[in-house]
């Protein structure tokens, strides 16, 4: 099971890790639509919806890996204040009980809005009419790697359990 969690928190770390060069194209679309709007005075039609494209898919993508070295929002208040154990529990129970069903259904039904989103080869309804069933796509990967990475924690959590006892 260990190598189970090792293998995920590897494979969150290296999208992590590639994921945060989606900034550089991020930065070039919105400095040439600035470049374009107020230096040309020839807004594009494309840029706006790129920008959100890529943005999105930097902030799925990194759901795991944020996971994973614990950057999401948590509630500390009452986990700081117990022992090791009791928190060992709180943090097993919360993840069997919150994330694995709530992320778990995310993932599923990301997936299936993914495929039948391929199945009609869907665009966006704006004048540039870009394909979006790719980035739908990468959303259902974003939450299919921010679920695994709750798997691994789960496994290093019962793991940590049994070395405390």
């Amino acid at each position: 099971m260990l190598q189970i969690a090792r293998f995920i928190d590897a494979l969150n770390e290296f999208f992590g890790r590639y994921n945060s060069y989606l900034i550089l194209p991020l930065i070039g679309v919105i400095s040439f639509e600035v470049l374009m709007r107020y230096g040309f005075n020839s807004p594009t039609v494309w840029a706006f919806e790129l920008t959100v494209f890529i943005y999105g898919v930097h902030f799925m993508l990194a759901l795991g890996h944020c996971h994973k070295h614990d950057g999401h929002v948590a509630i500390d208040v009452f986990e700081a204040r117990l022992p090791q154990r009791p928190r060992t529990i709180l943090r097993i129970l919360a993840n069997i009980v919150i994330f694995i069903p709530t992320i778990g259904m995310l993932s599923i039904w990301s997936v299936v809005y993914a495929s039948s989103s391929w199945g009609m080869t869907e665009h966006a309804s704006s004048s540039w009419s870009p394909a979006i069933y790719p980035y739908k796509s990468l959303m259902a990967l974003g939450f299919i790697l921010f679920f695994l990475q709750g798997v691994s924690k789960l496994i290093n959590d019962f793991r940590s359990l049994r070395s405390v006892e």
